[in-house]
């Protein structure tokens, strides 16, 4: 069993298409018989994505700061939730119960929690698939601006290796099930390969 660490937004955006994808996603790793782990919220695609999970009878897992748990953003539903005091617990926590992730469309969080998850792969802390679900085209300018960090030497072209953008849910989980994880430890020859 593969565990999917998801990412996404704490708000549902504007387009139908987001909520949709959000569930299918949901649905679709519980499905499979994956184990679904997230950070733990009730709102937004965050929760969209749990409930989905959890209607088709999976295990999902979330980890919420005590600061956002006090405030009734917590899900109640789900099979496990752990509270911890700090965002960097919190995303070190989901790597620690996850193998694999994934990123719905979001704000700064969802972002910051992307490319440090690359930034991990980059320096051999962790080596997993990172997917960006590109629901309607929401990540090609985050694409393309990332590519430009490689045309312009600031980003190795073994750590944009790393960045898997999907148009479809089946497709993120291809990309998932197919990954070959890496000698950590050759991290820095990778790095400096160029």
């Amino acid at each position: 069993m593969k565990s999917i660490c998801v990412f996404a937004g704490s708000a549902k955006g504007n387009k139908e298409v987001f909520i949709q994808t959000a569930q299918e996603l949901g649905k679709m790793i519980a499905s499979k018989g994956h184990k679904m782990v997230y950070g733990g919220g009730s709102k937004g695609l965050m929760g969209v994505t749990a409930d989905a999970a959890l209607k088709e009878g999976g295990e999902v897992i979330g980890v919420i700061t005590e600061q956002l748990n006090r405030a009734e953003i917590g899900h109640k539903g789900l099979s496990h939730l752990e509270t911890v005091p700090t965002m960097h617990e919190r995303k070190s926590r989901m790597h620690e119960l996850s193998d694999s992730i994934i990123c719905l469309p979001g704000g700064v969080g969802t972002w910051e929690e992307f490319y440090e998850s690359l930034a991990w792969n980059q320096l051999g802390l962790i080596s997993k698939p990172i997917v960006l679900l590109n629901v309607d085209g929401y990540y090609c300018e985050l694409y393309k601006f990332t590519k430009t960090a490689v045309d312009e030497g600031f980003l190795p072209k073994d750590t944009f290796n790393d960045f898997y953008l999907a148009e479809s849910v089946n497709k993120s989980l291809d990309i998932i099930l197919s990954f070959v994880e890496k000698d950590k430890s050759t991290w820095y020859k990778r790095l400096h390969r160029d």
